[in-house]
């Protein structure tokens, strides 16, 4: 796959010189024409869109979702995918992908730069700069240069190219780039940019995290109270979606949660007074946020559960406690629970150690969760020197943790997402924390490695984004909740109030 874009590059070159020294025989001096160059469009009705690198390693489907207009690739862009695609990663996995489109895409055309249609209706070309060769060096690409000089960087050249485009189309030229600095630098010299919005999900999905309020009659409620369910007018509410939570009210000081079911009722929570942990901490809901996400994780019906949550409102340890409660129940086969170390494809060669060793400081989280609820009750009185004493170190090394022996039995896994790709996971309750950290294509890859029997749990906080790739209304797990909500097996919470401490609390909402 890789020597087929390696061909498709050679064959770039061999355009490129051709039309160097097609210009240099030309003994009239006649310039080449900016077709040889793919400048000019097939027409100038609909738009130009420039893709920055970024976007096609965001998205590699990104080529079908431009509709009936112009796409325009650099060659830039694919001397930048080139570095990419030995990558044994998510990124190297998008690179190698784009590849192979491309490849299939101008397998039958006579010049990569002339421009193929596509589905939609519009077309896609490659576009040569070299400021050597190129014809018609605008006033604008002069003013370019004179503001940022180095005419070596990519972003630079890309940046060049697009000044070109506007000067060889009537039609808008519009850079889409997921670069914010690629951005301020095109808008400083007049080129028109935005972002890459497909997988955007609307602000107002993330804007608030309350409960929606539903008012009934007070005799309604009641009836709810002693039946565990009430229909409603589902064209007074045509938002309200598929196990979406809401609060039943009747007055300020009567309310009841409840949850949609796929027939239009409204049910009553099923959630057991605690989760009981064996041998550990029983965990009991503090509000009613965690009501709603204990009745969606222990729900045999639901097979997805996404969370947003900020810092301290007990998302991970509640999602972790309830699959220790459903595995020693054994609903599922045991418990894997894993965090990307930042972004799901990067290595993990750079600390010392095994794999378990390069990932405890990542998933130290995980463990500490683990601990907290799996710690057996302090006995009282003299029993507690004398579990002390049972619990020293031996000569065969320090008593491990309840959790430790179960993660030797490989009944809880504590693993890293970048080694997930090709998996199949039966049976297993899946937690993934910190989700928001997550690209929407590799939110895909582990949302499709759930076989049958698996519960699947992302959860995570939008506002807390570390990859640079993504965004509050662009990562996986908002992208991931968007696409699936409303289906009979999906169900989201939202929790906003936090139980950690009232100072956690007041940092995560003042600070």
């Amino acid at each position: 796959m890789i020597q087929r874009a390696e061909d498709v590059q050679a064959r770039l070159i061999e355009i490129q010189s051709g039309a160097g020294a097609s210009r240099r025989s030309n003994g009239s001096g006649k310039k080449a024409q900016p077709t040889e160059f793919g400048f000019r469009a097939p027409n100038q009705a609909v738009k130009n869109f420039v893709l920055d690198t970024n976007v096609l390693l965001h998205d590699p489907a990104c080529l079908t979702r431009f509709t009936d207009n112009h796409i325009c690739i650099p060659v830039d862009v694919l001397s930048e995918l080139d570095r990419f695609k030995t990558e044994q990663s998510e990124r190297g996995a998008n690179a190698r992908k784009v590849h192979r489109v491309l490849t299939e895409m101008f397998s039958c055309a006579r010049k990569v730069t002339s421009g193929v249609p596509t589905e939609g209706g519009g077309s896609i070309r490659l576009v040569i700069y070299d400021p050597t060769i190129c014809p018609k060096n605008s006033d604008m690409l002069s003013r370019f240069y004179r503001i940022f000089p180095d005419k070596e960087r990519v972003d630079h050249r890309i940046l060049a190219c697009t000044l070109l485009l506007m000067t060889h189309n009537e039609a808008p030229v519009v850079l889409v780039t997921k670069d914010l600095n690629m951005q301020l630098k095109a808008r400083s010299v007049g080129i028109e940019c935005q972002d890459y919005l497909n997988d955007k999900v609307d602000p107002r999905e993330v804007s608030s995290y309350d409960v929606r309020r539903i008012e009934v009659e007070a005799c309604d409620l009641q009836r709810f109270a002693s039946s565990g369910e009430i229909a409603i007018n589902q064209e007074r509410y045509p938002d309200v979606v598929v196990n979406q939570y809401v609060l039943l009210e009747a007055g300020e000081k009567q309310t009841m949660p409840a949850r949609m079911t796929s027939d239009g009722r409204l049910v009553r929570l099923q959630i057991p007074e605690a989760l009981k942990i064996q041998d550990g901490t029983a965990l009991k809901p503090m509000n009613l946020g965690q009501r709603c996400l204990i009745d969606a994780l222990l729900n045999p019906d639901i097979s997805l559960v996404t969370c947003f949550g900020q810092a301290g409102t007990g998302k991970t340890l509640i999602a972790v406690a309830a699959g220790l409660h459903e595995m020693f129940n054994r609903r599922y086969n045991g418990l894997t629970v894993s965090r990307p170390v930042v972004a799901m494809g990067d290595q993990l060669g750079f600390l010392p150690g095994t794999l378990d060793e390069k990932m405890r400081p990542w998933l130290q989280p995980i463990h500490d969760a683990l601990d907290l609820l799996m710690r057996p009750a302090a006995p009282l009185g003299p029993r507690r020197k004398q579990q002390k004493k049972e619990g020293a170190p031996t000569a065969g090394g320090p008593v491990k943790k309840p959790w430790e022996h179960l993660m030797e039995q490989g009944i809880i896994e504590v693993e890293a997402l970048c080694y997930i790709r090709g998996r199949s996971i039966p049976n297993r309750f899946f937690v993934l924390d910190e989700a928001q950290q997550l690209t929407p294509q590799e939110a895909k890859t582990v949302v499709t490695r759930m076989s049958r029997g698996s519960k699947l749990v992302l959860v995570g906080d939008p506002a807390q984004i570390d990859n640079p790739y993504v965004d509050s209304r662009s990562n996986g797990l908002v992208y991931t909740r968007n696409r699936l909500k409303g289906l009979p097996f999906v169900a989201h919470v939202s929790l906003s109030r936090g139980e950690r401490s009232e100072l956690a609390d007041a940092g995560a909402q003042l600070m």
